[in-house]
């Protein structure tokens, strides 16, 4: 007979969840998302690049309860520092449209994240409050996410990181046991697009002038699927022999080019 899988009630490892405040303006705000965060439990905040940082007017918006998160947390001088190490990457934004497909709700995303959280770092990234993250911010994450509103988009940064970490602490599931295993972080990540990059450049197949447009287009492919470290690693291995082959081509062709060039005959 077959054995039944066991049943649990699954949820998102909270402890393996950061919030990541990029190019942040003002420090209370830092403190009052920080306060959100840890109410549900969040594992760490990250601050990227922040600005007119004062860690005073930090904890006097965060309050005794998050101070403990506040003092642990990780300050990075550049985005990609401080995703390098992250094996998922949410990518939060109001605006809508052109390359901004919004894959998933706060609560899709909750029910998406609880096999992810179990084996793998997530960071979930806030944009600076007046303006949001980037396209080439985006372009680092795996998944955007978008809160829906009632047509009148103006949450600020603390309720927008309270809604979102809010999902994640309600979510539950009653499903098959089952886990993702450990992925390949955004620093592997980074170094298989910049490998792609090259290769596709010397295979012609990207346009030099806009060589990011064809690159877009092979992220958003490739981030549909959960990449394990060893799968990075053939792709990148990939790009090696193709590089190689090119170049052995082309020492041949020059060598073939040489043996079938015409002597010049010596006169004198």
């Amino acid at each position: 007979m077959k054995e039944k899988k066991k049943e649990k009630n699954q949820k998102v490892c909270m402890e393996n969840v950061a919030i990541v405040l990029h190019d942040t303006r003002i420090p209370e705000n830092i403190g009052a998302a920080a306060r959100a965060a840890a109410n549900m439990g969040v594992g760490q905040l990250i601050l990227s690049a922040p600005r007119n940082f004062d860690m005073e007017r930090v904890l006097k918006v965060a309050t005794h309860s998050a101070a403990g998160l506040v003092e642990a947390m990780k300050v990075c001088n550049t985005l990609t520092e401080a995703l390098g190490e992250f094996n998922w990457i949410v990518g939060t934004t109001a605006r809508l449209g052109g390359t901004r497909r919004v894959n998933v709700s706060p609560a899709d995303l909750a029910t998406k994240l609880i096999p992810i959280s179990s084996k793998n770092r997530v960071a979930v990234l806030f944009g600076p409050e007046d303006r949001g993250l980037t396209n080439e911010d985006l372009q680092l994450c795996h998944d955007l996410v978008n809160i829906p509103t009632a047509g009148f988009s103006s949450l600020n940064l603390a309720q927008a990181v309270m809604v979102i970490c809010y999902e994640l602490f309600k979510a539950r599931t009653l499903e098959p046991e089952f886990y993702i295993p450990r992925l390949a972080c955004r620093h592997e990540l980074q170094n298989m697009y910049k490998d792609l990059k090259e290769t596709f450049a010397k295979i012609h197949y990207i346009n030099h002038e806009n060589p990011e447009h064809r690159l877009d287009k092979a992220r958003s492919f490739l981030s549909r699927y959960q990449l394990q470290s060893r799968e990075v690693s053939i792709i990148r291995g990939l790009c090696r022999q193709v590089t190689r082959y090119g170049d052995k081509c082309y020492q041949d062709g020059l060598s073939a080019g040489a043996t079938c060039a015409p002597k010049t005959q010596d006169h004198g």
